[in-house]
């Protein structure tokens, strides 16, 4: 089958994009960047991309594309509050114009379950785009699902940090609100099973679980697959900001995305029907056995997708703009040293470096960094990284992006997420020279007028002594 798929590089089309792959079917991807999408792929067999940028219409060079089906997994809820209801709306209107001048025959949304009289934001935005999408003129499938658990997922990722690091917490009265959570696994079954299903034609359908938790249960029953002891209280003079903000600084999630999951947690998403699953044979996961799969693909460090594949800047689709790092008007601390021993040893802590390792010298002084960003509405250090020993290009790096992750030509490139007056990158490069081999690690800072250079200078004695004993660390 034909398939065209928006959003792989996200959460989901991540994970969406390889099964349809190993299942042999021929998919195009419609991505903002091709590069980061090719270089990210790990089964190319049957895969192609294509460049475009739904929040503009696409190219008519692109309607003679042959394909059956189309999937619409294009969410920007971790955006501006006040930007992603019309982002949603004006991609989802790209879109379908642009299919509803292929061959195409069906498309399927992932959106949210609405069956509430008052929805939150980002509920009303997926049940707008469904509306739009069903004006392309082909037979669309939408599937409504609440809370997706899988490792990697922002809900998940939320629960985890909350029940790992809080013994005891005084949560808000959203904590009793019901949903009705569903193992991402089966999300991609129900995605997969619709493709040309007569049966799921023009048809809207719910997706979840099977049992409906309120939240304070799926908190504590994550504990229970854990083996933790957790006791949570009800506050109900907890405000929505204060929630907001709660959960910003306590978990890894970013602050956008905290205000739209805390407006959606006030909402009830309980399936109102599950007609798909007999429809498709699928047996639903309970909620401990969907942790219990989560948590042992993150032991095994087989995470196929996080939350935070998702870039954080203003304009994504300007990031990898940066792929070549300015030479004038810089700032620029630039290290040297030659490698004793293995060398791949030394790529191969390069490439770990971040996450749960750390930075190899002085980590302490990056985590108050973090902190700082954190406080300051940046992203802080809290997101890790994916995987403890690959990289790809579009990952995300604590408070960085990688640009280039090259383990043959022994390069990795990095891009500051973090909130500085200005613009950063970080490279660590191997060179081969004729005495041996040297590691290049260089710090490249282009400021944003005179607070950029103030910036820089205060920081300078602290740069010093990072940069000076991190490149150290590395190829000792």
């Amino acid at each position: 089958m034909k398939i065209l798929l928006t959003g792989s590089t996200g959460y989901i089309g991540k994970r969406l994009l390889q099964q349809l792959l190993e299942q042999g079917h021929e998919v195009t991807c419609l991505v903002r960047n091709l590069e980061r999408m090719m270089n990210s792929v790990q089964n190319p067999d049957g895969f192609k991309g294509i460049e475009a940028d739904l929040l503009n219409p696409v190219p008519e060079s692109f309607y003679s594309l042959d394909f059956d089906v189309a999937f619409f997994l294009i969410h920007s809820m971790s955006t501006s509050i006040n930007e992603f209801m019309t982002e949603e709306a004006l991609s989802a209107k790209n879109f379908a114009d642009f299919v509803g001048q292929t061959a195409c025959k069906q498309i399927i949304y992932l959106s949210g379950i609405s069956n509430s009289e008052k929805l939150s934001r980002h509920l009303q935005s997926r049940k707008n785009v469904e509306g739009i999408l069903r004006d392309s003129g082909k037979h669309l499938t939408v599937l409504r699902a609440g809370i997706i658990v899988g490792s990697g997922s922002a809900s998940f990722e939320i629960i985890r940090d909350l029940m790992e690091k809080m013994p005891i917490i005084a949560a808000p009265q959203w904590v009793k609100t019901l949903c009705q959570p569903v193992a991402v696994g089966n999300v991609i079954k129900y995605l997969s099973g619709c493709m040309l299903n007569p049966a799921t034609f023009d048809e809207t359908f719910d997706i979840g679980g099977a049992e409906i938790l309120s939240y304070k249960q799926m908190l504590l029953q994550y504990a229970e697959v854990r083996g933790l002891k957790r006791r949570i209280f009800v506050v109900p003079f907890i405000s929505p900001r204060i929630s907001s903000y709660w959960l910003y600084f306590v978990t890894s999630t970013s602050y956008y995305l905290a205000v739209n999951l805390v407006n959606s947690m006030k909402v009830e998403v309980v399936c109102k029907e599950t007609r798909l699953k007999d429809i498709l044979q699928i047996t639903p996961l309970t909620y401990k056995d969907a942790c219990a799969r989560a948590l042992e693909r993150i032991n095994l460090d087989t995470v196929q997708s996080s939350w935070t594949d998702a870039v954080s800047i203003k304009k994504p689709g300007l990031l990898f703009q940066n792929l070549e790092v300015p030479e004038f008007g810089i700032l620029r601390d630039r290290r040297s040293v030659r490698i004793i021993g293995d060398h791949e040893r030394v790529l191969n802590k390069e490439f770990s470096i971040g996450g749960n390792t750390g930075w190899y010298y002085a980590t302490w002084i990056w985590q108050i960094r973090g902190l700082i960003d954190k406080m300051v509405g940046g992203v802080g250090l809290r997101r890790g990284r994916r995987n403890a020993s690959e990289l790809n290009p579009g990952d995300s790096l604590d408070f960085w992006r990688v640009l280039i992750a090259d383990k043959e030509k022994m390069r990795l490139l990095l891009f500051a997420e973090m909130k500085v007056p200005g613009e950063a990158w970080l490279e660590l490069k191997i060179v081969k020279k004729k005495d041996g081999y040297y590691l290049y690690q260089t710090a490249t800072f282009m400021p944003k007028g005179l607070s950029g250079r103030v910036y820089w200078f205060l920081l300078l004695p602290i740069h010093l002594l990072m940069f000076k004993g991190m490149i150290k660390a590395i190829a000792k």
